[in-house]
């Protein structure tokens, strides 16, 4: 059928009220969001958001109500999308951007797609990867992959992926999105290694979408985070303090799960694999931790310093 691009799509949006099909890899995904109010009767007020890109560059794309169910897990970083039957609305000023693997792409941050179940019914269609033709041109997954060498020179809220061995992770813990709210965040503590510093990665790891990875995570698994913030100098000795932080766009995966995902071509995840193999299992899980309250950042050794 006749294909539009999302370029063509911004120029044009405001004169047609039907849009061509639209053909777009998936770069980013958010989690999953719930919205609902006791006041409000809807069935499933749910929210997710994609950054979906095509060769002429990139545009947020809404998943809406019951289509979140349906597709949210079948929608991953990769996917290759066929859309028909969409509708296109001018963007959401408040959301969360996350920061592209490929700094030369175009934004398109006016509009946004928007996929809904009916008014009218959203047509979704998954390429497979082994039909994708180079020939449509679309963007590969780009990453930012850094190590734990690189992360103390890094500035405040820096963007960045992480892959690492983990070496402990914390019980889950709570904490309130709001004051006196009912509302909590779940996460948990990780420390993960990669072979180029003598300190681990500290991550902050809240719960995403993915509570089958989430409640899994444990020593001696390979971690990759992606969209990962970084927490600067939170106390006098900044050294000692910096750690790395969730993101709404951000994915954990664990081993059992890296197979098909783009990262796996990246060089600085072949890096991490390749130190993996000259490590002793055995002197590795000695070192490992589980469990435990972990106080972070530390406060001092004396009251007198608080």
């Amino acid at each position: 059928s006749k294909l539009t691009n999302l370029g063509h799509l911004e120029m044009t949006w405001r004169s047609r009220v039907h849009f061509h099909p639209l053909l777009v890899r998936i770069l980013h995904k958010s989690r999953l969001r719930y919205y609902g109010k006791p006041e409000k009767k809807m069935d499933m007020p749910y929210q997710a958001y994609f950054e979906v890109a095509d060769g002429s560059g990139m545009m947020s794309m809404v998943l809406w109500n019951s289509l979140c169910p349906e597709w949210y897990h079948s929608m991953k970083v990769g996917t290759v999308l066929l859309l028909a039957k969409y509708t296109i609305k001018t963007s959401y000023p408040f959301k969360t951007q996350p920061t592209p693997g490929d700094s030369q792409m175009k934004r398109f941050a006016t509009i946004e797609i928007n996929l809904n179940v009916r008014d009218p019914p959203t047509e979704i269609s998954i390429i497979p990867e082994e039909m994708v033709k180079p020939e449509w041109g679309l963007p590969e997954v780009k990453y930012r992959f850094i190590t734990r060498s690189e992360l103390d020179d890094l500035p405040h809220n820096h963007s960045c992926d992480v892959i690492g061995l983990v070496t402990f992770v914390g019980r889950a813990e709570r904490a309130r999105k709001r004051e006196h709210s009912e509302d909590f965040w779940l996460y948990r503590w990780a420390h993960a290694i990669d072979g180029t510093s003598d300190q681990p990665f500290i991550l902050e790891l809240f719960a995403t979408s993915q509570p089958d990875v989430f409640e899994h995570i444990h020593p001696m698994t390979y971690l990759v985070c992606t969209q990962m913030r970084v927490m600067q100098g939170l106390t006098e000795n900044p050294s000692r303090t910096v750690y790395l932080t969730t993101s709404n766009e951000s994915q954990i995966f664990i081993t059992g799960w890296h197979k098909g995902q783009p990262y796996t071509k990246d060089a600085k995840v072949k890096n991490f694999i390749q130190w993996m193999k000259s490590q002793n299992e055995a002197d590795q899980i000695k070192k490992t931790v589980i469990g435990g309250y972990y106080p972070f950042p530390r406060p001092p050794d004396s009251f007198l310093k608080y």
